[in-house]
């Protein structure tokens, strides 16, 4: 079984939607909880320090964001197909976070 791990996007499915996500909870802790942190995948994109700016590069088919201000926790369970990751980009997620806590 392959589990999520910190910087992937998947699609998360539940109650007859779905949508992309990027899982920020820490790949260590991903294994032991049934539920985790993800960042919403939106068009809406506004271009501010609490989005990370996603696209074809990272498995997305247009230019998107994952947007940090809008933090959810899922059943790990709703994710159900990996489509990308940031990759090298991975540091852009701590980024955002210290954005996000304005810290």
């Amino acid at each position: 079984m392959s589990f999520p791990r910190q910087g992937e996007i998947w699609w998360a499915e539940a109650e007859d939607e779905r949508r992309p996500v990027l899982v920020v909870t820490r790949s260590d802790a991903v294994e032991v909880l049934t539920g985790i942190v993800v960042a919403p995948i939106t068009r809406t994109v506004r271009r501010i320090s609490t989005e990370i700016a996603l696209g074809p590069d990272e498995g997305l088919a247009v230019e998107c964001v994952a947007s940090f201000d809008n933090l959810q926790r899922v059943r790990r369970s709703t994710l159900t197909e990996r489509t990308g990751e940031l990759g090298i980009r991975a540091p852009e997620l701590c980024g955002a976070l210290r954005a996000l806590a304005d810290c």
